[in-house]
């Protein structure tokens, strides 16, 4: 049985779907006459033309209620057109676990989730909507931002979208048609060239965030902050997390965030409170797999929690 890939694009009315996955279809280097099922679970402000779906041997098939994706109809769908690939234009107010749930046939093999978002609007719905907005900011792969102009808050909006997703690629499209991924000065809140940088309760968030994507800006400096001691499993056996909690989605969703410390004397007590002042050594974190910070600490006080104990990436 041959695998058949999924890519599902998701965003609110008016993120610009449709455009998107017309470019998609149209493109030379990701199409090349593959039999091709596209599934629009909404009526969007434009719609598919009949001749470009014709030209890349694409059949659309317009499902406007959850009801349409229950029971085996997804399966009737796929015996009906034989699709080599699909795509799923998918309903942002349906959320991700309905598409989840439902019945598939065993050859669909997700490829992609790709979450376009109206720059314009992003700040209004992520407070008004912030489940919607933020499951498909949650599960994606790839953001993309449209219609961003020059007051376009990217520094934020990355920091927002990668407290819910950290392995997510993001990218902002700007009025003049330009693309950038949004990586410049991030403002940030604290002096990066102070010794120690100090890291303020309310920052840690912004600081966590920074070091992952910018390692190389803490390497060999030294920080002090406030956090906690974890103990995870595999971790090595001379190092802790000293991390916080945070509250990505809403308060039922809350994980930890936090960096591999190695210690030379004896570890703090798990779940403590503590002051660290450590090194910072830019290099690979297998907590993270992937390139980031260890910190080797150098001090550590007893600490009370914060005002705040929870970490807010917004």
């Amino acid at each position: 049985m041959n695998a058949v890939p999924v890519y599902i694009v998701t965003g609110f009315l008016g993120a610009g779907k449709t455009k998107f996955i017309t470019e998609m279809l149209t493109d030379d280097g990701f199409s090349e006459g593959e039999r091709t099922l596209l599934l629009c679970c909404e009526e969007g402000e434009e719609e598919y033309d009949a001749q470009m779906l014709a030209d890349t041997n694409t059949a659309l098939v317009n499902l406007e209620d959850t009801k349409d994706i229950a029971g085996k109809r997804l399966l009737r769908i796929n015996r009906e057109h034989k699709p080599e690939r699909v795509i799923i234009e998918y309903n942002a107010t349906w959320l991700m676990e309905t598409l989840y749930a439902a019945e598939k046939p065993e050859s669909w093999q997700l490829a992609q989730i790709i979450t376009l978002v109206d720059a314009q609007t992003f700040e209004l719905y992520l407070k008004n909507m912030r489940k919607y907005m933020a499951d498909g900011l949650k599960e994606a792969d790839l953001v993309i931002f449209n219609r961003c102009g020059e007051t376009a808050r990217k520094s934020p909006w990355r920091r927002a979208v990668k407290g819910m997703n950290g392995g997510t690629r993001i990218f902002f499209e700007n009025l003049d048609g330009t693309t950038d991924d949004g990586v410049a000065d991030e403002d940030l809140p604290y002096d990066v060239k102070a010794d120690p940088i100090e890291i303020g309760d309310e920052d840690f968030g912004t600081f966590y965030l920074d070091a992952l994507e910018h390692p190389e800006r803490y390497d060999g400096k030294r920080i002090h902050a406030r956090g906690r001691a974890f103990r995870m499993d595999d971790m090595p056996k001379d190092c802790y997390v000293f991390g916080r909690h945070v509250m990505t989605c809403c308060a039922e969703d809350i994980g930890g965030i936090g960096f591999l410390c190695k210690f030379a004397g004896a570890a703090p007590k798990t779940n403590d409170w503590i002051f660290l002042d450590a090194k910072v050594e830019k290099s690979f974190s297998p907590l993270h797999n992937a390139e980031a910070i260890i910190l080797l600490e150098q001090k550590v006080a007893p600490a009370g929690p914060p005002r705040e104990e929870l970490v807010y990436f917004n």
